[in-house]
């Protein structure tokens, strides 16, 4: 990874290159959400956020965030916009209608959101026709299904890897990051990082250990030398701040890394997933 300093700590994270795409991007994303605000875009951004996903809840709130900086800082954005469709016109109509909405002549990555199986030829066709347009810059793809990534490595068409990854769920090191070259290869962003909030509930914990922080979660994942930017979802503003805490804490020393993987495991071992993602229903935390 190539480290650019920015304003923190000797021990924060800094900014990187995300992958061969070579845009340098702060170490934690914002994601849309029912309670991402314009305020909230705006002041993640001033606390070196600059990775803003528009995934599939793409609110007018956080479009007014984003198109508010873009008008004097649009150069230091990386604006990623997430496409579910399935056939030419709706993955047109999509980036069309998205670029529109916030204002701008395009947006560095178009995600293919939710790919567990190689789209087919005619998706991907129709992508790289709107690309050459110049409509977007680079391609990513979404999955929760870990062996497609080792496919989508092998091809090598897609320049961003959008996966799940967190001290519950750590399959990736084995089945996607140690696949990956040292220099040139995917940008890798995380999601679920606090999966589903799960991590982060006292109910969850085994006995006598404190709960993890939500800057815990993400300081766990971005101490991964494999992921560049972990994405937050916040509810609200005091959520953010908390979140945002793991940019000025930085890397987890290899104590703090073992006490994460003991919760993970625990977690993983104990409590079913679809209970953490009932019980965070309303309080979005990815």
């Amino acid at each position: 990874m190539r480290y650019v300093y920015v304003k923190g700590g000797k021990m924060s994270f800094k900014r990187v290159a995300l992958g061969r795409t070579g845009l340098i991007v702060g170490r934690m994303g914002l994601g849309s959400s029912y309670g991402t605000t314009a305020s909230m875009v705006e002041e993640a951004y001033e606390r070196g956020v600059n990775y803003f996903y528009w995934g599939a809840l793409r609110t007018e709130k956080m479009a007014e965030g984003m198109r508010s900086i873009a008008r004097k800082n649009r150069d230091d954005m990386v604006i990623v916009v997430q496409n579910n469709a399935t056939f030419k016109t709706g993955i047109e109509k999509v980036v069309i209608n998205s670029l529109r909405r916030l204002g701008l002549d395009y947006f560095d990555i178009l995600l293919l959101g939710w790919r567990n199986h190689r789209p087919n030829q005619k998706i991907i066709d129709t992508v790289l026709t709107l690309r050459d347009k110049g409509y977007f810059h680079f391609l990513a793809v979404s999955a929760h299904r870990r062996e497609v990534f080792q496919e989508y490595v092998r091809e090598g068409l897609f320049d961003v890897f959008h996966l799940r990854y967190n001290a519950a769920h750590r399959g990736a090191e084995q089945e996607v990051f140690s696949l990956l070259l040292e220099e040139g290869g995917p940008g890798i962003v995380s999601f679920t990082n606090t999966r589903w909030g799960g991590l982060i509930n006292p109910k969850n914990m085994p006995s006598g250990e404190d709960t993890p922080t939500p800057a815990d979660c993400y300081r766990f994942v971005l101490s991964h030398r494999a992921v560049h930017v972990a994405i937050c979802g916040p509810n609200s503003i005091d959520q953010l701040r908390q979140d945002l805490l793991a940019i000025e804490q930085g890397p987890m020393n290899e104590k703090e890394l073992i006490r994460m993987r003991r919760i993970g495991d625990h977690v993983h071992q104990h409590i079913p997933r679809f209970l953490d993602n009932l019980r965070g229903l309303g309080t979005i935390r990815f």
